[in-house]
């Protein structure tokens, strides 16, 4: 079956009633802060995962499908006990998967952001750019395992969930959610496609990050919108694409939403960046994430309940 992916949002309940919670990228670093966060803020007596709409990026889409299948204690001991990634095993006759640095990933993709006239073109370019690396190696099969590995629970939840991708082929922002006839480990192992093209069906799709790092915007009409960036908000793309945080929260309080963002802290912001896919941060990031949550929970508490 093909997947049918929204190109824009659903329906979401009126201002004064929705809760989201919005769970950005950040890379495997930022994954593990993110449940650290979402764990000590619920050890504090928070527990924001009852959110109407949680909406995951990259990052935040593997986090977003984990906190969906599992408990939060679990997931912040797993992520504590991890020394390796979960990697799958080679696919006969894939071969072995072509190493790049993540230096050389963000070397590649850079000069693709300076030299596009704005946000559109930088998709289609990147797309163009995913779908050339996939004709030399199709990685789909190999990550799909890799995910799945990740995921306790891997049926759609009952709540909202909306899982953001870019289709590589026109550089559209896609939203998959439970409608969208996609299983749930396809949506997050698109989303998280920052370095090749993931096929699903007969479509090839990238890092829903190349929309927006967040994006919040995608909760419009919620009363209440809970942000956590491991980024930090930052963007790699121009200011004046608007694709920062800073302009995404803009819009949600716009429209009348309540806002609250959860950044990493000054001692934390070595382990994003550059150091975001290095594993061995991962305990670090998490125990972060929980000290900062721990910390916040109480001033959270009024905006969320």
């Amino acid at each position: 079956m093909n997947p049918t992916p929204s190109s824009t949002p659903h329906p979401t309940p009126t201002a004064a009633s929705g809760r989201a919670l919005v769970l950005g990228g950040g890379g495997s670093t930022g994954n593990a802060w993110l449940i650290g966060v979402l764990t000590g803020l619920a050890d504090a007596g928070l527990d924001v995962t009852d959110a109407d709409l949680v909406v995951g990026t990259s990052a935040g889409s593997t986090a977003a499908a984990q906190i969906a299948g599992a408990g939060l204690t679990d997931l912040y001991a797993a992520v504590l006990e991890t020394s390796r990634p979960r990697v799958a095993p080679p696919v006969p006759g894939n071969g072995p998967a072509p190493a790049r640095p993540v230096s050389d990933h963000l070397e590649r993709t850079g000069r693709i952001i300076a030299s596009s006239e704005d946000a559109a073109d930088m998709r289609r370019r990147m797309g163009a750019l995913a779908l050339d690396l996939a004709s030399a190696y199709d990685a789909t099969a190999r990550w799909r395992e890799t995910v799945a590995a990740r995921l306790l629970g891997r049926d759609w939840p009952h709540h909202g969930l909306f899982i953001t991708a870019v289709d590589a082929h026109t550089g559209e922002p896609v939203v998959f959610d439970s409608s969208s006839g996609v299983d749930l480990v396809d949506a997050v192992a698109a989303s998280c496609a920052s370095g090749f093209a993931y096929g699903i069906g007969d479509r090839r799709y990238i890092d829903g990050g190349y929309r927006r790092n967040e994006n919040a915007d995608l909760a419009a009409g919620h009363g209440r919108v809970l942000v956590l960036s491991p980024f930090g908000g930052r963007t790699r793309m121009p200011l004046e694409w608007g694709m920062q945080l800073a302009a995404q929260v803009e819009e949600l309080r716009a429209g009348g939403s309540r806002v609250e963002t959860i950044l990493p802290d000054g001692d934390a912001e070595h382990m994003f960046g550059a150091n975001a896919m290095d594993f061995s941060l991962r305990p670090a990031a998490a125990r972060a994430g929980y000290r900062q949550g721990e910390a916040l929970a109480r001033q959270l508490t009024e905006f969320w309940c």
